[in-house]
């Protein structure tokens, strides 16, 4: 007899975005939750609904029929697990949700039929709630640590919050074996060239970036042994091979003391696996950039935002422009390539901000950069501060955090632009410093700068509320004359 369903709600088959890119990871947390339950006796089911359709899903439930089922859940799958929901329902399943998506809208996802609501890290608060429901079913279920659930009135109910684990050395490793991991490491050698595992060394990330959810690790950081991750490198080397690691940890260097003597047990080890990761610039020296190096770190993702000061603070980012330069260079001329990530519309930006990004995108040269334009998460710093602002037209169900608007803030139609002039501009500038000659390829992208560089200009008075900054809905105020000039 199956204990429990665990599943998620991603489908690479019915997303074309993800099809664009297809760098399809499995998803870590569940596994870890199935290997937990399975090593505390429980039967564990764990249907990967990756490479998989919605139909599949279907099918595979009404054949299985299973009496209790968890799904993982976070902002981007959320309409999928709105799918899933009632086909566990057709069956008499108890539904379970966890992830970082449904504690922020706990009454709306019991609203809609879930049954249990786990708060935080789900592996003891499983272990503690699956025995409780088939000896008690609902009843007494506030005495369970870690849930929300809604009471024979109709009230919804948190209970306390669950301690973590302590030592994550001690759990088992994901559990890849239930999931067909040769058809994800397939993927991405058919489509990128090289294979690729992920994993991650800690768990939790103690910074205060407004606009970072801590829904399931709090503000906690929590480390596991030297020994225990390279134990689990070395496994993975054997079993799977891949070409490259990816570390999917917040800060992987954000210990220094650990991550050198991390170093150095892979180089006792001689294990030397080219891989990503992801850091902060004031985690970064150089002694932790040349132990970087000598892993064989490819590309590291340095978490940027903006290239404006005035934003970086607003955003309680506690780093930098000028420490993101030097730690930039560092990782460049230690041969790292130097990955990323760039966030407009922040609540409070204007164009010299948009601007200041430029010139520092410029002025570093990363080999890659991605944008998006902040949405406000229900439950971080960010989505309070601007909460009197939130609106959106589409009904919850409809809609994701994604789909918010921020009243006051440049329009929709204005980042389009922005990113467009921002994204062309760059890589123009990147071309000319690489010497290319392509007049075709130099021509496309000066064009598309300068088509975004106008639709800003002609849609900077436009609001996400539809007014203009002076409140009139007709003209510009002083300020935004001034911020045109340049």
């Amino acid at each position: 007899m199956m204990d429990i369903l665990l599943s998620h709600g991603y489908f690479i088959a019915e997303d074309e975005h993800e099809q664009a890119i297809m760098k399809p990871y499995p998803t870590l947390g569940l596994l870890y939750i199935s290997s937990h339950l399975k090593a505390h006796g429980f039967a564990v089911d764990l249907y990967d609904t990756t490479f998989h359709t919605m139909a599949d899903f279907a099918t595979y439930v009404k054949q299985t029929r299973p009496s209790l089922v968890g799904l993982y859940c976070n902002l981007m799958t959320k309409q999928n697990i709105l799918r899933m929901m009632p086909v566990c329902q057709e069956v008499g399943a108890t539904l379970i949700l966890g992830g970082p998506e449904p504690v922020s809208y706990a009454a709306e996802y019991l609203a809609c039929g879930a049954d249990i609501i786990v708060s935080g890290e789900g592996e003891l608060t499983l272990t503690a709630l699956i025995p409780h429901l088939a000896r008690h079913g609902r009843t007494g279920l506030h005495t369970v640590q870690g849930i929300i659930f809604q009471d024979d009135d109709g009230q919804v109910v948190q209970t306390g919050a669950r301690p973590f684990i302590k030592d994550l050395s001690t759990q088992p490793w994901p559990d890849r074996a239930a999931i067909d991991m040769p058809r994800y490491l397939d993927t991405w050698k058919t489509h990128h060239g090289l294979s690729s595992v992920s994993l991650i060394t800690a768990r939790g990330c103690p910074y205060t970036c407004t606009w970072c959810s801590h829904s399931v690790f709090g503000h906690s950081h929590r480390r596991r042994s030297v020994e225990d991750v390279a134990n689990e490198v070395a496994w993975i080397q054997e079993t799977y091979q891949p070409d490259q690691l990816w570390y999917a940890d917040d800060v992987l260097t954000i210990a220094p003391r650990w991550f050198l003597s991390y170093a150095a047990e892979l180089k006792r080890r001689g294990l030397r696996i080219p891989f990503e990761c992801i850091s902060r610039p004031d985690r970064l020296d150089e002694d932790i950039i040349a132990a970087l190096a000598e892993m064989g770190c490819a590309r590291l993702w340095l978490g940027s935002e903006s290239g404006s000061q005035r934003m970086l603070d607003a955003m309680k980012r506690k780093t930098t422009v000028a420490d993101l330069l030097a730690k930039n260079k560092m990782l460049q001329d230690a041969g790292i390539e130097v990955g990323m990530f760039i966030m407009l519309g922040y609540d409070g930006e204007d164009v010299t901000d948009i601007k200041a990004t430029a010139d520092y995108l410029k002025q570093s040269n990363p080999d890659i950069f991605l944008t998006t334009v902040a949405y406000p998460i229900k439950g971080t710093a960010y989505y309070e501060q601007v909460a009197d602002k939130v609106t959106t037209p589409l009904s919850w169900r409809g809609r994701t955090d994604r789909d918010l608007q921020v009243n006051g803030r440049y329009s929709r139609r204005f980042y389009d632009h922005a990113t467009r002039w921002l994204v062309n501009d760059i890589n123009l500038h990147k071309a000319r410093l690489a010497g290319q000659r392509n007049p075709l390829r130099l021509g496309k992208l000066f064009a598309n700068a300068q088509r975004g560089r106008l639709g800003m200009r002609l849609t900077q008075h436009e609001r996400e509320d539809g007014r203009t900054p002076d409140g009139s809905g007709r003209g510009w105020s002083a300020e935004e004359r001034a911020a045109d000039a340049w």
